[in-house]
């Protein structure tokens, strides 16, 4: 379920005494999407970032509060130069959101090759990586924070889903590590783990027919809340994380699954 304009409009303006800009790698995507709606909403001017389809209407709906900027996080190039631009335009970025992944289908790991785990890996591990190594400059001098979109099935595994589970079960390792080393510097680093939403990645699993109607039916018996969430719901973690709000938190993951890693 999309946020609506009038629950963004409710939200309180954490950001607007930040200088400088957020930017949401990956913020076409349903989830994408929502983290850039309600960080617009909390007063702060955001960069986004799509790999092959421009998101007009996105953009057109926030008008001159944000930007977006083609990109594939493996070209190491590419990240450099986009955060030259945004550095050369905004002054400043005060919070990096990470949640840029392809579709991951649902296969059992004995029917996945070497070369396609590692073009995984590549696209998620590898991906983060380039994308915070080429921002550390500009959040040391914001002693901004990062907040990372993962999988609540690093906690809880799921059957077929290792592709995917399994490369960013990496990305929060290295997330962690970053937020032992890049502390001293005042960087927060975070996670947030999806869960079964009514967006994104398990949308897609649907439409393409990972997931028929007895996986739904043993998926929402596997959550307490008997449910699935929405984009909106992972948003409002990831804003809650990046936010002063929780300027004391580091290090730390917050599963948004209705309960599912229980």
């Amino acid at each position: 379920m999309q946020t609506s304009t009038e629950d963004l409009s409710c939200a309180s303006p954490e950001f607007s005494a930040k200088p400088g800009v957020a930017l949401v790698v990956g913020g076409s995507g349903g989830i994408g999407a929502a983290i850039v709606r309600r960080l617009a909403a909390g007063g702060s001017t955001v960069a986004l970032t799509y790999r092959s389809n421009r998101p007009d209407g996105l953009l057109t709906e926030l008008g001159s509060e944000a930007s977006a900027h083609r990109l594939d996080v493996t070209d190491t190039a590419a990240v450099d130069a986009l955060f030259t631009q945004l550095l050369a335009r905004h002054g400043a970025i005060h919070t990096l959101v990470h949640a840029a992944g392809p579709h991951v289908p649902m296969v059992h790991l004995s029917r996945v090759s070497p070369a396609e785990f590692a073009s995984q890996v590549e696209a998620d591990l590898v991906g983060f990586f380039n994308v915070v190594s080429g921002a550390l400059p500009a959040l040391r001098a914001s002693a901004g924070s990062v907040v990372v979109v993962t999988t609540a099935a690093t906690r809880r595994y799921p059957v077929r889903d290792g592709l995917s589970a399994a490369p960013k079960g990496g990305v929060e390792a290295l997330a962690m590590a970053l937020a032992a080393e890049e502390g001293r510097f005042g960087i927060r680093v975070n996670c947030v783990g999806p869960g079964m939403l009514t967006e994104g990645m398990s949308a897609r699993l649907m439409e393409s027919g990972d997931l028929d109607e007895r996986a739904l039916a043993a998926a929402t018996a596997n959550i307490p809340l008997r449910r699935f969430g929405s984009a909106g719901d992972v948003a409002e973690a990831v804003v809650f994380l990046a936010s002063d709000r929780a300027g004391f938190i580091s290090g730390q993951k917050l599963d948004v699954d209705g309960g599912y890693g229980v």
